[in-house]
């Protein structure tokens, strides 16, 4: 890479959305709302301790009790869940489409004691630069509402099958957009984003959008565009690449009231069933 790329990759710019920003609605959008100094700020927006007390042991127990071993987290941001599973003695190898994150998540882990294998990935053409099969794969942090057309969503979703091994899992989570959608936003942040003195709220929703803004204490602002994914819709993808069966949990909990939830998590099983398969069951619906 030539100097002048190097000093531009390391540039403080501003989010560009042009003049109407609800209009943007791109997968690739994500690699220009990840500014340098957006990423310097979201570990004030997640809180580590509050985000480890809220999802308690759920991931760990959820991949010991499959007895996975090798991990790889697509969707890595500043290192959290990466670390986390380091720590509980996963093998880990963290991914992202930013630069930034990954070079963040970097930072934390060596201060944490860790060196963390890093793949600058798209997930669309993960397996090109991920080598290898995992036990597990995960997708946290409301990431996959980042891919805006179904044929994106459907090709990742693809990627993440074939990157498993033949008994693997896949681990994604998602905002309860079906609850913002139908009846507005009435968070209180109690999963993901935990920063106290920070300020997340969606700005517009519609059936193809959600735009949240960030205001932080210094009285910066930024915003991220995210496809507003249904808890069902989603759920179907995930079988209709092939997936065998999907439990779906609100919030961490195997049982939940429809609109209670902040977060979906849903776990899909790849391991082949010889019984007819039925799109994947869902655990606690009431």
């Amino acid at each position: 890479m030539e100097p002048n790329q190097n000093e531009s990759l390391l540039e403080y710019k501003d989010q560009q959305y042009g003049d109407d920003p609800t209009a943007v609605r791109d997968t690739d959008q994500y690699t220009d709302e990840y500014v340098r100094g957006f990423v310097e700020k979201w570990d004030d927006l997640i809180d580590w301790d509050q985000r480890a007390q809220s999802e308690g042991s759920f991931f760990i127990e959820e991949l010991r009790k499959r007895g996975v071993q090798r991990v790889l987290d697509v969707a890595a941001g500043t290192g959290f869940h990466s670390i986390r599973l380091i720590e509980a003695g996963f093998n880990v190898v963290s991914a992202d489409g930013s630069p930034y994150m990954l070079a963040k998540a970097f930072e934390n882990g060596r201060k944490r004691g860790h060196v963390l294998r890093t793949v600058h990935a798209d997930w669309r053409w993960l397996n090109r630069d991920v080598f290898g099969r995992f036990d597990a794969v995960i997708c946290l942090g409301n990431s996959f509402t980042h891919l805006f057309n179904e044929r994106d969503r459907r090709k990742a979703l693809a990627e993440f099958y074939s990157a498993l091994r033949h008994d693997g899992i896949l681990i994604l989570d998602q905002r309860n957009y079906d609850d913002i959608l139908d009846h507005g936003f009435s968070s209180k942040h109690k999963f993901y984003y935990c920063g106290e003195q920070v300020v997340a709220e969606p700005e517009h929703v519609d059936e193809g959008l959600c735009r949240f803004r960030y205001a932080f204490p210094d009285k910066s602002e930024y915003h991220l565009n995210m496809f507003p994914l249904r808890k069902d819709y989603t759920r179907r993808l995930m079988g209709d690449v092939g997936f065998q069966r999907i439990n779906t949990f609100g919030d961490f909990k195997e049982t939940y009231h429809e609109g209670d939830p902040d977060f979906y998590v849903h776990v899909a099983e790849k391991g082949y069933d010889t019984l007819e398969s039925t799109g994947g069951r869902e655990e606690g619906d009431e």
